[in-house]
């Protein structure tokens, strides 16, 4: 088993042409993430100022089978991550052998993760079920024996929640009266101020999630290159901002599953506003179902009724776009205090009982 460093242009489309190759009859597969595996992989990007990034193809017996990145963040100063991994089901010592090439590589790090590419934002998670299924856009789809390549592993698992948005509409009915939080103000993101809104975004978000699992302070700059493929087909509605005496304490993000759009290796068309996708969107919106990613406020706010208007916001768009299901939430099962806030709020809105829906996997272990 040979595992080779890739560094031509011409061994990275090796990299990215296994990666949706091995997907080639899966019905369920969609390459809509792949524009974050170029965006890192390719490079050069601000998330490479602070990070090295090696991209590898594995061989055995002159074939390729396997790809993944070795990526190692000055800012997860313990961490080497294996990420963007796909492989064909069954060689033996895989991981053994990508295990080994890290040590060599990299023999200060302590630990070694799987299911992380490169930050949470940019996307995380080996798939446990739900393999029948395209997943909703923004959480990965991977192959049903991945698990089996790092079953010996620890495991953080995440996971998410499905819902009908039916009952929204009579949620807002009750509570339409309500005055928690009167002073708090709502407003949707300013696309002419793109740049300032995304700074305020990461600034929201770095203080946020301190203490997520794996959580690592971004860039303005890192997240402007991630929105930047689909800022097209971004709405407004997508990012609010909760402001108290025209200060920024909290955001909530959702967005519409881009994922209809498309079929199997089929790329997002959405990089002009006149573009395909980007048309169909504004003139007639096959889409039918949203994922609402992620909420986040200030801590010293987190009792004003913040989180109560910018979900009711949320739901007030999402009823104006006409979407039938949400999904929610990539929640570390560890985060007790978010999935029984989830939990809380979509039974209050729903009158129905939820359960876990999608599960994903980061594994990790000492190197």
């Amino acid at each position: 088993m040979i595992i080779k460093k890739l560094i031509t242009k011409k061994e990275l489309k090796k990299f990215h042409q296994f990666g949706t190759s091995i997907y080639k009859k899966n019905i369920y597969y969609r390459s809509t993430e792949d524009d974050v595996a170029h965006l890192l992989v390719d490079g050069p990007t601000f998330f490479h100022k602070h990070s090295k990034v090696i991209p590898c193809l594995v061989e055995e017996k002159g074939r390729i089978v396997a790809r993944f990145a070795f990526i190692k963040d000055n800012r997860m100063e313990n961490y080497l991550q294996i990420a963007f991994f796909e492989a064909i089901s069954g060689i033996d010592n895989l991981y053994n052998a990508i295990k080994e090439e890290a040590r060599q590589l990299f023999p200060n790090c302590k630990k070694i993760c799987i299911g992380l590419n490169g930050h949470l934002n940019y996307g995380a998670g080996i798939l446990l079920n739900k393999f029948d299924e395209t997943p909703i856009f923004g959480l990965p789809y991977t192959h049903e024996y991945y698990p089996e390549y790092f079953k010996d592993l620890g495991i953080q698992k995440v996971i998410s929640f499905r819902f009908p948005t039916e009952g929204f509409k009579k949620y807002l009915e009750r509570v339409k009266n309500f005055s928690y939080g009167r002073e708090i103000k709502i407003r949707s993101l300013n696309k002419r101020r793109l740049k300032e809104d995304i700074k305020i975004y990461t600034e929201l978000n770095n203080k946020c999630f301190q203490k997520h699992p794996f959580w690592t302070n971004r860039s303005p700059e890192e997240d402007l290159e991630l929105f930047k493929p689909f800022r097209f087909l971004l709405a407004k509605e997508n990012i609010l901002f909760a402001d108290y005496l025209d200060k920024p304490i909290g955001f909530l993000m959702w967005f519409p599953d881009f994922n209809q759009l498309v079929n199997g290796n089929q790329k997002l068309r959405a990089g002009h506003s006149l573009s395909y996708d980007v048309l169909r969107m504004k003139l007639k919106n096959p889409i039918n179902t949203f994922r609402f990613a992620e909420v986040g406020v200030l801590p010293e706010y987190k009792k004003t009724g913040v989180i109560f208007k910018l979900m009711n916001q949320m739901m007030q768009d999402v009823l104006k776009f006409g979407y039938t299901d949400g999904e929610g939430g990539f929640i570390f099962e560890s985060n007790y205090d978010s999935i029984n806030l989830a939990r809380r709020y979509i039974e209050r809105i729903t009158s129905k009982k939820v359960d876990v829906y999608r599960e994903y996997a980061i594994f990790e272990e000492d190197l």
